[in-house]
């Protein structure tokens, strides 16, 4: 039997650790998974409110690292993981994503000689003034194991000189959890409480710290939202992040004026989905929910110069419209006045609801 470490650090995590520690509970003659949350991000009602809408076992363990710079909270992550990692002897510590958490804990592995599994490798934005992006380099360079979304990945890792045999192909474990939660959300009352039911809107989604920090970018971002707000309400789910930099920035007011933009308190799994799965448009500038509408077939505008998912734009409903106010809006209006595809959303192969079965067979396999 394999003990396997599943680490979760930020809420994104979860979505994808769900799923494989399911198919994991499937296999007990094969399988004892733990999960370490390692509290990088760590809200009490947020955590609790994914944990139960993902039906995900309580964490075995939790490190309570807390916020920090990058190098202190990668320190904090490593140090407190250590001893976890020593006295629970796991065959294989599976690390999630990009977060810091997640080249954390490989290191720590790497230097343990415990076998590391990376799910979501070889995802490259070819912007390395993006922490995630670092510590998708670095994790996808000491990993014993790659797990790939999209052929780019393969591609990627190739070209960086990871060995073949280290790469596995077996598709995106986000759309595991969309597929297996979507109908489950339907029971979410949040559109009817924000009074957007049968009704046009847009979901917007605003925390990466280039977005969110620089006073003039934010404020750009926030004029084009307002012109947008014109056609139809934006519901903004703030990351509390979020909401002290317009705060710290001085631009509540200039948000208050923008009436069709609304601002409302983050949200659980569930009923976030349940709110995004029926826009007529998502704004965002976070990095699932690029995949997720592309699956549902939602036009989708990435709010960054760059994405690590191109093949949400080469194959999906993505468009990458950077932080100029003139082309968010116009990118926003070509949206709007497209004529919605009825045809079955083009998606990328094996976005199929089945990668955590791949990637539990991939391990038992290799043991």
């Amino acid at each position: 039997m394999l003990k396997v470490i599943n680490v979760v650090g930020a809420r994104p995590n979860f979505m994808k650790v769900a799923p494989i520690v399911k198919a994991m509970e499937r296999r007990p003659t094969q399988f004892a998974p733990l999960v370490v949350h390692t509290g990088q991000h760590y809200d009490p009602a947020m955590s609790d409110a994914f944990f139960r809408d993902l039906d995900l076992p309580r964490p075995d363990r939790y490190l309570g690292v807390g916020s920090g710079s990058h190098a202190a909270q990668t320190a904090a992550v490593m140090e407190l993981f250590e001893p976890v990692v020593l006295e629970e002897k796991p065959d294989w510590v599976l690390v999630v994503g990009d977060v810091n958490s997640t080249l954390a804990c490989a290191l720590v592995c790497v230097k343990l000689g415990i076998k590391v599994a990376h799910v979501e490798a070889g995802l490259r934005s070819r912007d390395r003034s993006m922490p995630e992006e670092i510590n998708r380099l670095l994790t996808d360079q000491i990993a014993d194991v790659l797990f790939t979304p999209s052929s780019d990945g393969d591609e990627n890792l190739r070209a960086e000189g990871i060995p073949a045999e280290r790469i596995h192909l077996v598709g995106n474990v986000m759309i595991d959890s969309l597929y297996l939660h979507l109908e489950r959300a339907r029971s979410s009352k949040i559109r009817e409480d924000l009074g957007v039911a049968n009704s046009d809107y847009a979901v917007l989604t605003l925390h990466r710290p280039s977005n969110v920090d620089d006073p003039e970018t934010f404020a750009g971002i926030i004029k084009a939202l307002g012109e947008i707000s014109r056609r139809l309400p934006i519901i903004f789910p703030v990351h509390p992040r979020t909401r002290k930099a317009i705060a710290d920035l001085g631009l509540t007011e200039l948000i208050e004026s923008s009436d069709g933009l609304r601002l409302i308190d983050p949200l659980g799994y569930l009923d976030f989905m349940w709110l995004y799965s029926g826009a007529r448009l998502v704004l965002t500038d976070s990095g699932g929910i690029q995949e997720e509408t592309t699956v549902l077939g939602i036009p989708c505008l990435t709010l960054r110069e760059n994405t690590e998912r191109p093949i949400t734009v080469e194959m999906g409903t993505n468009v990458v419209v950077g932080t100029d106010p003139t082309r968010i809006t116009a990118a926003a209006v070509a949206a709007l006045d497209r004529r919605p595809d009825a045809s079955t959303p083009r998606v990328p192969p094996l976005w199929d609801g089945k990668t955590a079965e791949r990637i539990v067979d991939v391990l038992a396999a290799i043991g």
